[in-house]
């Protein structure tokens, strides 16, 4: 039996003990192998690195501001929807981020730069430095694309919010970092994949991953917690602010990462009509299905014991496969014709005469595969990891609730749902 005393101490324990630790060694890895990149090395101002007009920094920094508002505010409002969970849904997002931020700018960085024995980071991956820089660095890993982890990460997270502790989440992040960084590498470095918008590497990823995780930690006695899963008002409209600034944000999250220019341009008009168009479409349906005629919001469950929490693979597992048999489909009729000078910035290598637009659709397509196939092992093995006994996991019947984890005001107590059931004993394996 797992007594209350026994668990208040390994809960008092584990989080700090892996936060330090996770911090600690972080920190000595960037001490030892990371460095400025070629144009911000205050030892390269000699040779014209100075901040200017033509620095990408200048270019890139606003996409970065509302790539980072997304992942920390428009994801961690986007889970308050549950109604004793909202501590737990922005403040886990808050630790899980920040410490993706870093831990994947090591892994992005000996994965795709280490050059000269160092990791150069700068606020977006460059393209080699200008010489006549001493140093030319290949690219180098970057603030954007670590944000970019950071949400496959937290996508992961919605699928098991509520089910699970701190301990098991900054576990699980460490291994999908790492993961996250092999499948972007095979595609972009070895396939040649061109994966606009993150479809493949960051929302199918990211859903099959928390999918294949929520899978082995099935929880067939969950229904003790059933009542902790509904929505109320306040927390419904908190979710729907999560919702609106990812809306607002979600051209920049997909223009970030390409190229300067009419890419980029191009690559915003279609995020923001496409949007729009969305949202239209999203009322028809809602008022459509409902017998009423009325708008609403509900979760939506898997059938398939994949006890889903937030509804990750209607919100980004299909919608990512999508993405990328659209991208399949799209490299296959890509010609001249179509793209003129540009074709080289969309799919350099059929503009270069390496690949023929069929050879490109395939790699395209088997990339995909590779992303699931990744996914799915990954969070299976990441879900038996975390089903080790001494991690901090809630009982069956305290999932969902703020107070196992959180201090929270006197007048929470007193809520209709009642106080936090006694403890019970652990029968999980």
């Amino acid at each position: 039996m797992a007594g209350s005393p026994r668990r208040a101490t390994s809960r008092r324990l584990q989080l700090p003990l892996l936060c330090l630790l996770f911090q600690g060694a972080t920190t000595i890895l960037f001490a030892i192998f990371v460095r400025y990149n070629h144009e911000t090395d205050a030892a390269l101002w000699h040779w014209g690195n100075h901040s200017n007009a033509n620095n990408e920094f200048y270019f890139r920094y606003p996409s970065f501001q509302d790539v980072h508002a997304m992942v920390f505010m428009g994801f961690g409002f986007l889970m308050v929807f549950l109604q004793r969970y909202g501590f737990s849904s922005v403040g886990f997002t808050f630790l899980l981020a920040a410490f993706a931020l870093q831990w994947s700018t090591l892994v992005q960085g000996f994965l795709h730069s280490f050059y000269g024995g160092h990791i150069h980071v700068g606020i977006e991956r460059s393209p080699e430095a200008p010489l006549p820089c001493p140093s030319p660095i290949p690219r180098s890993p970057s603030m954007i694309n670590a944000d970019f982890c950071a949400g496959a990460v937290l996508i992961s997270f919605g699928a098991i919010l509520g089910k699970t502790g701190p301990p098991q989440l900054l576990l699980m992040t460490l291994l999908e970092v790492a993961l996250f960084g092999i499948n972007e590498f095979v595609l972009l470095n070895l396939l040649g994949v061109r994966d606009a918008g993150g479809s493949m590497t960051i929302h199918t990823f990211g859903a099959y991953f928390g999918l294949s995780l929520s899978r082995v930690l099935y929880r067939p006695q969950l229904e003790k917690s059933k009542h902790r899963q509904s929505s109320i008002y306040h927390s419904d409209l908190f979710a729907m602010i999560g919702t609106i600034f990812l809306w607002i944000f979600w051209p920049s999250f997909n223009s970030a990462p390409t190229s300067l220019g009419d890419t980029q341009h191009r690559t915003a008009l279609n995020t923001y009509y496409s949007l729009t168009a969305s949202t239209l479409s999203t009322f028809a349906l809602s008022a459509l299905v409902s017998g009423d005629g009325r708008l609403d919001m509900p979760i939506l469950e898997s059938k398939f014991k994949i006890q889903d929490t937030c509804g990750i693979h209607n919100l980004h597992g299909m919608p990512g496969v999508l993405g990328a048999l659209l991208g399949v489909l799209v490299a296959g009729l890509s010609t001249h014709d179509a793209y003129g000078d540009g074709l080289e910035s969309v799919f350099p290598l059929i503009a270069k005469g390496q690949r023929s637009a069929t050879s490109q659709a395939i790699h395209q397509l088997f990339g995909l595969f590779v992303t699931l196939v990744l996914a799915t092992v990954g969070g299976s093995l990441g879900g038996l990891l975390l089903k080790l006994p001494f991690l901090d996991a809630p009982p069956d019947s305290q999932c969902y609730e703020d107070r196992i984890y959180w201090e929270v005001p006197g007048e929470y107590e007193n809520e209709v749902q009642g106080p936090l059931s006694v403890e019970e004993p652990d029968t999980r394996a």
